[in-house]
């Protein structure tokens, strides 16, 4: 009994190192692959009961894990939407074929980095056919709530390299010298034209049309000036009036005093802005605040607009793509606007070891590694997404070829192992003849 559980265990060794090896193999051939977690080898021994002062080998056993939580180093490319984690998280991701089959939502998996490219159909498409996910924007750039425990609210990333975009105009500043000898009496009273373009809703440039005719007293200076707003798209019609005085005291000489709103919306004191109603919508316009010389003010003898400031912009190519370090994908247009248009998450989980490890270095949650959650990248304990960059393979080669010899040395004393219970039997055998 004693002897044949020697050669019992002697097999067992053998097969423990040849699945030490398998494993040795799988690393030093992933050693250049982007993403690798390389398998480690563990042995347990397995014990037999001793019975009346014999004993008997047990043999040993191995287990293989995959070290998902051990990053490699980062290395940097020259591709926007290469990604890496860097430190704790992962992508989620989905296999191509199902998004491109369209069966509801696809399956997510997960993998800490990723070659991203667009396909034809605009979807961000590693060379392995895994397809990113994330959250979509809202049409201003803003991400809504999506929960946090289910991968039910990710959509595959679709750029649409074609795209146009415009901002329309929703807000303008004035910054605006009036000639105080316009007002005095006696002066000729001309009228000041200035036209600022501005940005419809589709992208077209129009024009509000600005006058300001000064009030001429009989005698002194009135510092009253009437300012009229048309609007270009409305075939020049009058869609603000305001009579506007300015003060003429030591301490605020030239700014304004009062804004009396002859049509349109009222002037807000406390912010400096009247709202009229252009041919797209409202327009918030901002003249300055009162007693201020921040916005139209009147002072010397000459006409100058000083500062002329506005929002949107007309229609523009996209001209790239990039991800920023809290997973934010923004759109950036020739016409020098830019507009986020998905949220990557990063997916955390209790024990990442416990995951399924699948081809193309992804993963997929399981009962051992706990419920995943869904964060905004850099925040709770995720790291952050590394564009222009790809994490290498977790593999130490020296390592694992040090691991290798020790593994043919342990092989070939198992083998010695069998070879003596072989030769011992033999002796036994001998004892008939």
């Amino acid at each position: 009994m004693t002897i044949s559980s020697s050669l019992n265990a002697g097999v067992a060794g053998l097969q423990a190192n040849a699945t030490r090896l398998a494993a040795i193999s799988d690393n030093i051939a992933n050693s250049s692959t982007f993403g690798y977690k390389r398998v480690q080898t563990d042995f347990h021994s397995m014990v037999i009961s001793s019975d009346g002062g014999t004993y008997s080998a047990g043999g040993v056993r191995a287990t293989t894990s995959r070290l998902i939580d051990q990053s490699g180093s980062l290395v940097s490319t020259s591709n926007a939407t290469d990604l890496a984690v860097r430190g704790r998280g992962f992508l989620p991701v989905a296999q191509a074929s199902e998004v491109v089959v369209g069966n509801g939502d696809p399956q997510m998996f997960l993998t800490t980095t990723g070659s991203f490219r667009t396909d034809a159909d605009g979807y961000l498409v590693s060379e392995s056919g895994l397809v990113l996910l994330g959250w979509p924007a809202e049409s201003d750039g803003s991400v809504p709530t999506f929960p946090r425990d289910t991968s039910a609210g990710l959509e595959p990333v679709q750029i649409n390299v074609n795209q146009f975009s415009g901002e329309p105009t929703t807000t303008m500043s004035l910054g605006v010298n009036l000639p105080a000898t316009d007002t005095d009496a006696g002066s000729f009273g001309d009228v000041q034209f200035l036209s600022v373009e501005y940005f419809d809703n589709l992208g077209t440039s129009e024009n509000i049309n600005i006058s300001f005719t000064p009030t001429v007293p009989a005698n002194g200076s009135s510092n009253e000036w009437t300012v009229q707003f048309t609007d270009s798209a409305l075939n020049n019609a009058v869609i603000g009036e305001y009579v506007v005085t300015f003060d003429d005291s030591r301490e605020s000489g030239g700014t304004l005093a009062s804004v009396t709103a002859v049509s349109g919306g009222a002037y807000d004191p406390t912010t400096g802005n009247l709202i009229v109603n252009a041919e797209g919508g409202p327009l918030e316009i901002n003249i300055g605040t009162l007693g201020d010389n921040d916005g139209i003010t009147q002072l010397s003898d000459s006409f100058a607009p000083v500062s002329i400031s506005k929002d949107g912009s007309p229609v523009g190519n996209m001209t790239n793509v990039e991800v920023d370090a809290n997973g934010f994908v923004t759109a950036f247009f020739d016409t020098g606007i830019n507009s986020t248009i998905y949220q990557i998450p990063l997916v955390d989980l209790p024990n990442p070891n416990g995951m399924v490890a699948l081809d193309q270095q992804t993963y997929q949650a399981s009962p051992e590694s706990g419920s995943f959650f869904l964060w905004d990248a850099s925040d709770g304990p995720t790291g952050d997404i590394v564009a222009f960059a790809r994490e290498e393979s977790a593999v130490d080669v020296a390592g694992e070829l040090t691991a290798m010899i020790q593994t043919q040395r342990a092989y070939s004393s198992n083998a010695k192992v069998i070879q003596t219970v072989d030769e011992m039997l033999q002796e036994t055998t001998n004892i008939k003849r």
